[in-house]
């Protein structure tokens, strides 16, 4: 308690207050911003804490990092246009809410589940920092290959009755994340000889070809009626408690989820909501509405990714070792103040310690209560004539795919990405396999190499350790159970999932013909 009140007099002080409020400001508008995210958003923060004390300097990050990763949400639930890939998953229920007419309540869902992720994780942080970091620990490239292949069984559960097809998005996403640079060898691959592709493919323009290039023609193509429907004002609204209390397993295990992952290093906010989302598909109370519509898989994806924040700390203040490269940035602030994170950081200034915590707290709290304000100022966009709206998706998305390198490829990436993304929606093949692919492959491939290296080549070593064989059994027995599924129905004499979309593609020319006639 003595350290607690210390540590109370440390941040209630209006410098600290006002940093805070102008960090969460800062964090949700660059958030938002297609290409840019939490790194840049902390990044461009950096400098301005050279000059400024311990406590505000702390404030300031803290802020921007948990408002920045909020911040991606907003446009990916008004514009179909995830701010960071962190937000993906939160695309493919919040933009549903939002052509429904209910993107006030899909805001507000994503406001209080990323408070309820934030807070939870910060009690985390505080209880169990020490006993997280040892496990951390445990958590070599084996155990992370393992982490990752049962976070990419996910595809199944976003894949709804498509498995087939998510499966063969989700190789190829795989196979995008592989084109460039060899990680070990440091040769390039896929190439086919160009240079501009031996950087590598960028999943922004990517994300933000698939989801809202993809978006601006079809909107392009749809119907008037579609277009009036569509066109809906939506401000910031709280769903009853009840409806939260509905969901409240799905909130525990994002929380959860977010935490654990997030003190993994190098796993990421995204690998969190995926992961999330896919315990949300299979075990949630309303699982089979998950993906259409439903707040249950806002709540899986936002409590999940705005949990990692708080995660990310556990090793970054504990060992010393960022939890991603958010947290490696914070440390250099750290650092540059004279505070040194690791084990010493708890016995040395205690007080700091649980200054931060309380700072996390806070600046979770200003999150939540701008979301508010910062809900109808996106929100107008919405309400613009569809020509002005589809004209800012545009600009947003060439920006952010640009921004991310400087780089005209990414432009050809984004737009070709865009072509695919509008073929996959005519055509009802999902869409997010492709993302989740390209998020996850790079860890995949990085750990299964290392591994492969700390075992001499041996990947049934793998299974040597129980924590790699639990995670790669349970990603087995969750794909075996897709194919006897996939079994049944064509026992059954069901059609196949390639005869049903195809016949549901002629269905719809058919019937654009007749409206054109």
């Amino acid at each position: 308690m003595e350290y607690l009140s210390q540590a109370g007099g440390l941040i209630l002080d209006w410098q600290v207050l006002v940093t805070i409020l102008a960090g969460t400001a800062i964090g949700l508008v660059v958030g938002a911003l297609p290409g840019l995210g939490s790194v840049v958003a902390v990044t461009v923060v950096l400098p301005f804490t050279f000059s400024m004390d311990t406590v505000p300097s702390i404030a300031l990050l803290v802020a921007v990092y948990c408002s920045s990763v909020f911040g991606g949400s907003f446009t990916a639930v008004l514009l179909n246009t995830p701010g960071t890939p962190q937000s993906a998953a939160t695309v493919l229920d919040g933009y549903a809410m939002t052509r429904a007419g209910k993107g006030d309540l899909a805001l507000g869902w994503v406001a209080g589940g990323s408070l309820v992720g934030g807070l939870v994780s910060t009690v985390v942080l505080v209880l169990l920092a020490p006993q997280l970091a040892a496990v951390a620990l445990r958590f070599g490239p084996i155990e992370t290959f393992g982490l990752i292949c049962l976070a990419l069984t996910c595809i199944s559960g976003v894949s709804g009755k498509n498995i087939l097809l998510g499966w063969i998005g989700g190789s190829i996403g795989l196979m995008l994340g592989s084109v460039g640079v060899d990680p070990l060898s440091g040769q390039t691959r896929f190439t086919f000889g160009s240079f501009a592709v031996s950087s590598g493919i960028e999943i922004v323009p990517v994300l933000v070809g698939l989801f809202a290039i993809s978006e601006v023609i079809y909107r392009l193509n749809e119907s008037e009626a579609s277009r009036a429907a569509a066109n809906i004002v939506p401000g910031f609204k709280l769903a009853p408690m009840k409806e939260w209390l509905l969901r409240w397993k799905t909130l525990v295990s994002g929380s959860v989820i977010g935490s654990a992952v997030g003190a993994l290093p190098g796993t990421g906010a995204a690998t969190a909501a995926f992961i999330s989302y896919a315990a949300a598909k299979r075990f949630g109370r309303f699982r089979n509405d998950i993906g259409k519509g439903e707040p249950e898989g806002i709540v899986a994806s936002e409590t999940a990714n705005n949990a990692v924040t708080g995660g990310a700390l556990v090793p970054t203040l504990a060992l010393g070792i960022p939890g991603d490269p958010v947290t490696a940035v914070m440390m250099t602030a750290l650092i540059i103040q004279g505070i040194q994170p690791g084990t010493r950081l708890f016995v040395d200034t205690p007080e700091l310690v649980y200054a931060t915590f309380l700072l996390l707290i806070l600046a979770n709290l200003a999150m939540f209560l701008s979301a508010g304000v910062f809900s109808r100022v996106f929100s107008r966009i919405v309400s613009f004539p569809q020509p002005i709206q589809l004209s800012i998706i545009v600009v947003l998305s060439v920006v952010g795919s640009y921004g991310v390198r400087g780089n005209v490829f990414d432009l050809w990436v984004m737009m070709m990405a865009g072509a695919v993304g509008y073929l996959c929606r005519i055509a009802s093949i999902p869409i997010a396999p492709i993302v989740i692919g390209m998020v996850l492959g790079p860890f995949l491939e990085q750990n299964l190499r290392q591994g492969l290296i700390l075992t001499r080549g041996s990947f049934w070593a793998f299974f040597s350790s129980p924590i790699a064989a639990v995670l790669i059994g349970g990603a087995a027995v969750i794909i075996l159970t897709s194919v006897l599924f996939l079994v049944r129905d064509w026992v059954k004499g069901k059609p196949s999932v390639v005869d049903t979309q195809v016949a549901s593609f002629l269905s719809r020319q058919e019937q654009s013909d007749g409206k054109r006639r």
